[in-house]
């Protein structure tokens, strides 16, 4: 694999070859880099695939390689709330355009846009969640304090609901519970009252105004190796996006649309999200339904899935260094029964 850097850590040039079933994949452009690429390949090797959906499809470049991969794939439904990444995306699959099929929509929509196109289950699943570096880098989207935007923070930009919405109307127990719950932040008390003592003078239209006044409260007692900012920044996306509660109504609805021998693979990049996936991954792969033992009882139930990661897949240091969004990528993967 050769990778020459254009942007270090953005866009990168590729040279790669994925070994698939018994072929082998090259691409070749200028391109964002997926986080975990090789792993991804090599999670769907031993599948012949007909219906895939992607739920997160970005710029495409999964989507490139599981296409050049499988030549087998009768329909890739490729989905995501971002409508420039899908331009990006269906500029990026022209190649495959008769057997790709684009929708603008949240992943977990996955049963309606089946039902929509007739499908009654796919052979595989994959969704790359949270915020993408394109996204990131663009300035007008708000989600980076690194440079000032609107307070934005919309992934879906035909939603109703902004960060600048949520900074300026919320109460600080509101604010102070999301940076607590979705940031994990331990100074989320002070942040929630900078940002309700800030607004009373103006309110927050930009990333540099809530940057100017959390900036002196985070910088007190910064969590080790991470941006003082990042946690709360975090948590204003999750809230924007409500990207768990999205994330907990996907799961089941996956392994239950995946047939038998069908993989869903789920890569995450903070523990909240991980910790959702894990649970549900285990739960559907175990054979009770409750393991508390109230009154000595346990409840029995059908394994749904196998797991095929018990623990999860990491980057490996020479994608983190020429890739540093992967540092924290996390993918986990099962198997329907």
């Amino acid at each position: 694999m050769h990778l020459t850097s254009t942007l270090p850590g953005h866009f990168i040039r590729l040279n790669l070859s994925f070994k698939g079933i018994g072929r082998y994949v090259n691409i070749s452009a200028m391109m964002h880099i997926p986080v975990l690429m090789n792993e991804v390949i090599e999670c769907f090797n031993p599948l012949s695939l007909s219906f895939f959906f992607d739920g997160t499809l970005g710029a495409g470049g999964h989507a490139a390689a599981l296409l050049e991969a499988h030549p087998e794939i009768a329909c890739y439904i490729g989905v995501d709330q971002d409508e420039y990444a899908l331009s990006v995306a269906k500029e990026r699959l022209k190649t495959w355009s008769r057997r790709v099929l684009l929708k603008h929509a949240n992943f977990s929509m996955l049963d309606n846009l089946l039902k929509e196109q007739s499908i009654i289950g796919v052979s595989g699943i994959l969704v790359d969640l949270g915020v993408s570096s394109m996204q990131l880098d663009q300035r007008d989207r708000g989600f980076s304090f690194m440079q000032e935007g609107p307070l934005d923070m919309r992934m879906d930009t035909t939603g109703s609901q902004t960060a600048a919405d949520i900074v300026n109307e919320w109460t600080e127990k509101e604010l102070g519970l999301i940076f607590r719950k979705y940031g994990e932040e331990k100074q989320w008390r002070a942040a929630a009252r900078a940002i309700v003592n800030a607004r009373e003078q103006s309110p927050f239209k930009t990333t540099l105004d809530l940057k100017k006044v959390l900036l002196p409260v985070l910088s007190r007692h910064p969590k080790k190796g991470i941006n003082p900012l990042t946690l709360v920044f975090q948590a204003l996306r999750i809230a924007v996006n409500r990207e768990l509660e999205v994330l907990e109504l996907f799961l089941p609805k996956a392994i239950d649309l995946l047939e038998p021998g069908g993989r869903l693979a789920v890569i995450s990049f903070h523990s909240l999200e991980d910790r959702i996936v894990k649970e549900a991954m285990r739960f559907a792969a175990s054979d009770k339904w409750d393991t508390s033992g109230i009154g000595g009882v346990f409840l029995d139930k059908k394994p749904l899935v196998k797991l095929i990661t018990k623990k999860p897949i990491e980057a490996a240091l020479s994608e983190i260094e020429s890739n540093p969004r992967s540092r924290s990528a996390k993918l986990r993967i099962c198997e329907k029964l």
